[in-house]
């Protein structure tokens, strides 16, 4: 019976996780869609658009601080426990509260900060004329992170639900307000129409949503805080170390800023769109599996079913090693296509790919290590546990500090590109950090079936080996061809080998995508 419950997790937590994936893809399309827009209507380098960007940084950090990840992983493990136990009144009386609370923080936040707009814009470098436009727009952006709140919630809810596509599809509908906002405002209201689209966007990110709620059952609003219910001080104490670990990553980020700016020309622009690209893949494959299995793992543990979150968590390593690694090989190989396909136009020259493909190269090196991080972490949310991680990551990032003040000299004095030294810096830090989680989780649960992860990550070196020789070769053949033909050519003929080489070695995760495929199909 253990056994079918796990496999049956196991099922649903795939499910899940091809459906966010698709609404992640679509969101990065859309992403793309939306930076090409706001360049051609703006410009790179034009002085609105970097008030424009100074201006969104602070509703984005009080997003983060209030409702963003943090909040979701004290949520939904709690929200979990109301559903195992059918005390659905509890469930939405716990919804609510945290709801009212997130709204009116949001808020009170909000207007104290575009009562004192000019203070706050005050600090910066920017010219006074300039100064007077990122108050207007602050002042203009500051609504976001009130529906952004609510919205970020609701996707809790949902997910909790097992309701995934309205949520994976919200981040889209984002980017399509913006889209508006450059296509349709921008040309009467100018920077303020991109502004307005942000606000739009968000509004229509929580209104993508609201259809899924109004199909739960039982549903019910109470317009109270909770003071009294011990649920919600619970998410509260489940928040803190969260948040703690949000200031910790901001100020790594600080850090390498910082050193960047001593590097030579480009090495700070270059480093940031060499993470930007490394982190497309490990958002598609490892938060999306991650996203989908904290409500399955939440449940199990509220059930006290330990023995199936170990087998759930040990299937869900397996596949983002079966994932991860080969778009590791892929994302190494293919960089300078790549790089080259997305950026090279314009004042973006050779010499910028260059930069950026050396370092990617060594970001990717640690691809898994950010990839498998993702999903100990939330393992560990749905055990009530966010202190581990937090602290095990503050570790972490404090040794990437120490890297990355030593490692691009080293890279220096061996004559290579010291941005590189930065880069390795993140990707060794972050594999410790999975070593180190891994050790802890193991130990937590009693076990992660190592001898099932080994097998599935033998299979997966294989066929990343199989694979790397077929890229070496195309890249041998036709690297001098275009670069959008050598990239896609090389993605598509690269994950048709691997994957040809999974079926080969009978990987049961490749039956299993088939089988889902095939229900699909016939509309099961």
């Amino acid at each position: 019976m253990e056994t079918n419950n796990s496999n049956q997790a196991n099922r649903q937590i795939a499910r899940a996780a091809v459906v966010i994936m698709g609404g992640f893809v679509l969101s990065n399309l859309t992403s793309l869609v939306k930076t090409a827009l706001i360049a051609r209507a703006f410009g790179v380098d034009s002085p609105e658009i970097d008030v424009f960007n100074a201006a969104s940084k602070l509703p984005d950090i009080l997003f983060n601080l209030v409702a963003g990840g943090a909040l979701a992983s004290a949520f939904i493990p709690t929200f979990s426990e109301f559903l195992e136990r059918e005390d659905r009144r509890g469930g939405w009386q716990l919804a609510s509260a945290i709801a009212n609370l997130v709204v009116l923080i949001l808020t009170a936040v909000s207007l104290l900060a575009g009562v004192f707009a000019p203070q706050i814009v005050g600090v910066s470098e920017f010219s006074a004329s300039q100064q007077v436009l990122m108050v207007a727009l602050l002042r203009i952006l500051l609504l976001s992170p009130i529906i952004f709140g609510l919205s970020g919630l609701l996707m809790g809810v949902l997910n909790t639900h097992q309701k995934f596509w309205l949520p994976a599809l919200a981040p889209t509908m984002y980017w399509a307000g913006m889209i508006f906002g450059v296509l349709v405002l921008a040309p009467v209201l100018g920077i303020y129409g991109l502004a307005w689209g942000a606000v739009l966007g968000a509004g229509l990110h929580l209104g993508v949503q609201l259809p899924g709620l109004l199909k739960l059952p039982q549903r019910v609003y109470f317009p109270s805080l909770g003071w009294g219910i011990p649920a919600v001080r619970q998410v509260g104490r489940l928040m803190a170390p969260r948040l703690l670990g949000v200031a910790v990553v901001q100020l790594n980020f600080v850090v390498n800023i910082l050193v960047a700016s001593g590097l030579p020309v480009g090495s700070l622009s270059a480093i940031t769109v060499a993470f930007q690209i490394m982190t497309m893949p490990q958002v598609v494959i490892a938060q999306a599996i991650s996203i989908a299995a904290l409500p399955t793992f939440s449940a199990q543990v509220a059930r006290g079913a330990l023995d199936e979150m170990r087998a759930s968590l040990a299937a869900t390593l397996r596949g983002i090693i079966l994932l991860s690694l080969p778009a590791t090989l892929g994302l190494i190989l293919l960089r300078f296509p790549i790089v080259a396909m997305l950026f090279e136009r314009g004042e973006f020259g050779g010499r910028d790919t260059e930069l950026v493909a050396w370092g990617l190269l060594w970001y990717t090196v640690g691809l898994v290590g950010h990839s498998l991080v993702e999903i100990l972490s939330r393992a560990f949310y749905a055990l009530h546990d966010t202190k581990t991680p937090v602290f095990v990551g503050a570790a972490a990032m404090s040794l990437n500090v120490v890297f990355s003040l030593t490692f691009p000299a080293w890279f220096s004095r061996m004559g290579w590109m010291p941005l590189g030294g930065l880069a390795l810096s993140n990707s060794l830090a972050t594999s410790l950090e999975m070593v180190v989680l891994i050790v802890l989780m193991r130990r937590r649960l009693g076990g992660l079936q190592g001898r099932h992860v080994i097998t599935g990550s033998v299979q997966a070196a294989l066929a990343s080996a199989a694979m790397a020789a077929v890229l070496v070769y195309w890249l041998g053949a036709y690297g001098s061809q275009a670069a959008w033909v050598v990239a896609l050519g090389g993605i598509a003929g690269g994950g048709l080998v691997y994957g040809a080489v999974l079926f080969g070695l009978r990987v049961p995760e490749v039956r299993q995508l088939g089988e889902l495929a095939l229900a699909k199909v016939r509309g099961k």
